[in-house]
């Protein structure tokens, strides 16, 4: 996702971090690390973690949890009520692997209300202009298929990690190479055929003289 921003200069995505809140200004308490998180017309500089009271009170405009055996009922409670009462994030997103389904809310007069998901089950997010699904793949060449969250654009292409672009890149130019190769093998075959050719008429003709 970072590469659909890369141009981007007010986009700040992090994850695994800490967003905190606390009114009195402690570091200590009141504070959540979202999964993955995506603030807006903010600095795109590193942070170790995201202190609003050093960032003019701006909060997460989207925020993605993964959710888990343990941590279920606190994403669906105790963090979704931070989210939407106190952080005020605009997009909550839940995805839950044990039901294999996104959950999302969109904060509307004050209150998450549910995003409606499309006949894929994807979630439409207004705050990034993407698409978010569900898809398959192999983690880490591990046995078997997971499904994970992943970002489309809006005409449903899936927005490839860095890794993954560099693959396809390396994986095109391979191909490209090799069309060149068969290309230059098909010339060298039809102008070989063609001296031939030609060398078969010159010497009918030399015989014939």
């Amino acid at each position: 996702m970072e590469e659909f921003f890369q141009d981007r200069s007010d986009i700040y995505i992090s994850g695994d971090t800490a967003v905190r809140y606390d009114p009195e200004q402690k570091k200590n308490r009141n504070f959540r690390g979202p999964d993955f998180y995506v603030i807006k017309n903010v600095s795109k500089r590193f942070r170790e973690s995201w202190v609003t009271w050093e960032e003019n009170s701006v909060t997460p405009n989207f925020v993605l949890e993964l959710a888990s055996r343990t941590t279920v009922h606190v994403d669906f409670g105790t963090k979704k009520n931070i989210y939407e009462q106190i952080l005020k994030t605009p997009e909550y997103v839940i995805y839950n692997p044990m039901t294999e389904k996104l959950s999302g809310w969109r904060l509307t007069s004050g209150y998450y209300k549910p995003i409606k998901p499309n006949e894929n089950g994807w979630l439409w997010s207004e705050e990034l202009g993407l698409w978010l699904g569900i898809v398959e793949h192999n983690f880490l060449r591990a046995p078997g298929l997971l499904k994970t969250p992943r970002f489309f654009d809006k005409s449903g292409q899936l927005l490839l990690t860095g890794k993954e672009a560099e693959a396809r890149q390396k994986e095109i130019e391979a191909r490209r190479a090799d069309c060149a190769e068969k290309r230059a093998e098909a010339e060298t075959k039809a102008r070989r055929q063609a001296e031939a050719e030609i060398a078969r008429l010159q010497a009918l003709l030399n015989s014939s003289t």
